[in-house]
């Protein structure tokens, strides 16, 4: 037992001989950035203007985020109301459709998302019922796989556990049409049993009581996760509400975001469907991508604790400066959850987000810290327009997800799981949509900057 113990600890300690390795491959990786620009290289795929360098033609999502005029021969860029359309519909009529027939909308996104129309009645009831039949792991899987040594990253979990389910998969290499939408259906409706699976398996291997809730077939994604997550299995209809919209903000953003982008060069290789949303899933793990929230809620924290008057805009302002001048916080000069990559002014997502926020902190009598989220809002997008010189700053939906995520009880452990659980709706559509218009293997060009020069014998170097 010792032995293993130490073993353990060695598995991962960094020895003088990796510090050595590190050293040695610092002195010949270093590429001077000016090369960059000599070869016209797109660095992050992306133009100099910032817009994404196009790569690939879709039907499944659009952002609209500003409006380009030509003016002396040359393009000119202005701010504009951001606007996302699943399937060329304004994602905030579709909340607001569902919200006053009084029905949840997560499932209708995803029907449309995959097959580009809005459902019947008779339809969306059939597709309910569809997902619900497929919401069960195999036999003794949770025992098996979900349990077995449970990381801290229950990313990592679920992404063991779908390449797990390849095995339990008699076709899992078909790439046909009808076998990849099953696979995709299947998926979809398990990727939230994943996310509350493993998160409870983490809490047991933490020393706390485990308690698995089998999900509802009546249910929506929602209210199954709410219903799993607790011991009790209660939740309000406000909550549930609440998260079914932020399931349906973030079913897809376009295909040039970094996960769904990964999910169809991944897919242009032929490979199957458990590998390509895996793929996907890796990328969205990484904090610049899908790990935003967790930082606003960091940052937030650290707000609250220095301070004094959460209501006293000069306070806020002085400590908003501090962190621009990399005084404070995690000394970076940036304030979490304002600005985007894509949307100029306004992030749609955010302003439908925002009704719910004001009513669910109604609701559990946290108004106080909305007011200050407020504050840092309003006097954050000043301070940084002025010092980038800027006339529009949009603020990220993820600057409001993280405080809702909390107000309903979510551990920070399951905010980026969730996005996942959201996502795949996304990552579905465009998979089949790169395998049957895609065409090509995705291969960009990279150019190489090392010097030529000959092979040296040993006893010569």
């Amino acid at each position: 037992m010792i032995w293993k113990e130490n073993r353990e600890n060695a598995y991962c300690e960094i020895t003088p001989a990796i510090l050595a390795l590190k050293e040695q491959w610092e002195k010949k990786n270093f590429i001077d950035p000016r090369l960059y620009k000599e070869y016209n290289v797109k660095r992050g795929l992306r133009d100099e203007d910032g817009r994404g360098v196009l790569t690939g033609l879709t039907r499944v999502a659009e952002i609209q985020s500003y409006t380009v005029t030509s003016e002396g021969g040359s393009e000119h860029i202005s701010p504009a109301d951001g606007v996302l359309y699943y399937r060329g519909i304004d994602v905030r009529d579709i909340v607001r459709g569902s919200a006053r027939r009084g029905r949840f909308a997560f499932e209708e996104a995803t029907y449309l998302l995959l097959f580009g129309e809005l459902p019947t009645e008779d339809q969306l009831q059939d597709f309910c019922v569809q997902l619900a039949s497929y919401r069960t792991l195999p036999t003794n899987f949770f025992r098996d796989v979900i349990m077995k040594a449970p990381p801290r990253d229950l990313m990592n979990t679920m992404q063991r556990a779908l390449l797990t389910l390849f095995c339990y998969d008699d076709k899992p290499n078909d790439i046909g049409l009808e076998n990849v939408l099953r696979q995709c259906l299947q998926l979809t409706s398990n990727m939230p049993v994943l996310a509350i699976y493993a998160y409870q398996a983490w809490r047991y291997s933490q020393g706390e009581s485990l308690f698995i809730h089998v999900p509802q077939p009546e249910l929506s994604t929602a209210e199954n996760f709410l219903r799993m997550l607790r011991e009790d299995r209660s939740y309000t209809e406000l909550e549930a509400r609440t998260l079914d919209v932020a399931l349906v903000l973030h079913a897809d953003h376009g295909g040039g975001n970094n996960s769904t982008f990964t999910n169809h060069v991944v897919t242009s290789s032929g490979t199957d469907t458990y590998s390509a949303i895996a793929a996907a899933m890796s990328s969205l793990k990484g904090p610049r991508h899908g790990g935003a929230n967790s930082k606003v809620m960091a940052m937030m924290d650290d707000i609250k604790l220095h301070v004094k008057d959460w209501a006293d805009e000069d306070c806020v302002a002085d400590y908003l400066t501090r962190l621009l001048d990399k005084e404070a916080f995690d000394r970076s000069g940036l304030i979490y959850g304002l600005g985007h990559a894509v949307y100029t002014r306004t992030d749609p997502r955010c302003e439908v987000f925002r009704e719910y926020v004001h009513h669910l902190a109604a609701e559990k009598g946290r108004e106080q810290e909305l007011g200050l989220y407020a504050n840092v809002e309003k006097i954050g997008k000043a301070l940084l327009m002025e010092r980038q010189h800027k006339t529009a700053l949009s603020t990220n939906i993820d600057f409001y997800s993280g405080f809702v995520y909390e107000m309903l009880g979510l551990p920070m452990e399951l905010y980026t799981p969730l996005f996942a659980v959201a996502r795949i709706s996304g990552w579905s559509a465009h998979r089949m949509e790169e395998l049957t218009s895609g065409g090509k293997l995705i291969r960009p060009r990279y150019e190489c900057v090392e010097e030529h020069r000959s092979y040296v014998p040993t006893d010569h170097r």
